[in-house]
């Protein structure tokens, strides 16, 4: 199967490559040469490769950045997941394109399923990816959504580069958010996930694709540091105190109800993935 896969060059991107590419004929493509928001550049794109399915990675994730370049975000995640979405189904390609949990606005007091209704949020980078949604099941029947959030993954940039880089031994504590919870997910997990979801061509509708079991930032910090076998003290805080431009959710739990009830395999523990990706980052 020959998959195009669209910002090849983006941490998840990277990580598809690696984990896939042995299984399928992955194509990444990125700019210059896959432009998603010029219509005829993308077109081209998927016309010259003919793959059999796409999966469309290419983003505005910075969300801070979000806030202050709307148009543009609008631009890359909406209009241009439009412009993707429309050519799969012009060439009749199947599509899976990624998504985020900022869809919804984090207030629930249960991790969100994936038939729980979604509005984009309060972030601009939520509510231009929820148009991007919307605007891939307008375009392209032939369709996998797939949300994720807390991602880390090769080369980040992630939390977990982040801590690792921090506990350097310099601050004898390091305030993290502990008010916040969510799904401390692997990129090479998802990177599996989505090699399930392509052997199920028939398979479609919206999916969470997020690590089982759940975590605050403070307490996936601390599993960082303990399996580093770094002594690194941590305070927990609350968001308030770390104020930033686009709100952050209280509550990026995401159920995995679809894969459940479509007999795929579950997503590991994220303590476990964890595991998995620090011996393989860092070695440890």
């Amino acid at each position: 199967m020959k998959v195009l896969l669209t910002g090849g060059k983006g941490m998840l991107g990277r990580t598809i490559c690696r984990v896939l590419g042995d299984r399928f004929e992955i194509v990444p493509s990125d700019l210059p040469e896959a432009d998603i928001t010029d219509e005829e550049c993308i077109d081209r794109v998927i016309a010259d490769e003919r793959p059999d399915a796409v999966i469309h990675c290419a983003a505005m994730t910075a969300v801070d950045k979000c806030e202050e370049a709307v148009d543009f975000a609008y631009k890359l995640n909406a209009r241009g997941t439009a412009n993707v979405a429309a050519a799969c189904n012009r060439r009749g390609v199947r599509l899976i394109a990624i998504s985020t949990d900022y869809v919804f606005a984090g207030d629930s007091d249960r991790p969100y399923c994936e038939f729980d209704a979604a509005n984009g949020g309060n972030t601009v980078y939520g509510k231009s990816k929820f148009a991007g949604e919307e605007l891939v099941r307008q375009l392209c029947p032939d369709h996998c959504i797939c949300r994720i959030s807390w991602l880390y993954g090769f080369g980040g940039p992630s939390f977990v580069h982040a801590m690792m880089n921090l506990a350097d031994g310099s601050r004898p504590v390091l305030k993290v958010v502990a008010d916040q919870h969510g799904n401390p997910t692997s990129a090479l997990a998802v990177a599996r996930q989505l090699g399930h979801l392509l052997e199920r061509p028939k398979l479609r509708g919206t999916f969470h694709v997020t690590c089982e079991g759940e975590a605050t930032w403070a307490e996936f910090a601390e599993e960082i540091f303990r399996v580093a076998g770094r002594r690194q003290a941590i305070q927990p805080c609350t968001t308030d105190e770390f104020p930033r431009p686009a709100p952050r959710p209280k509550n990026s739990r995401l159920d995995k109800m679809m894969f459940r009830i479509s007999g795929l395999p579950p997503m590991p523990d994220w303590r476990e993935a964890l595991a998995e990706f620090m011996k393989l980052e860092f070695s440890v």
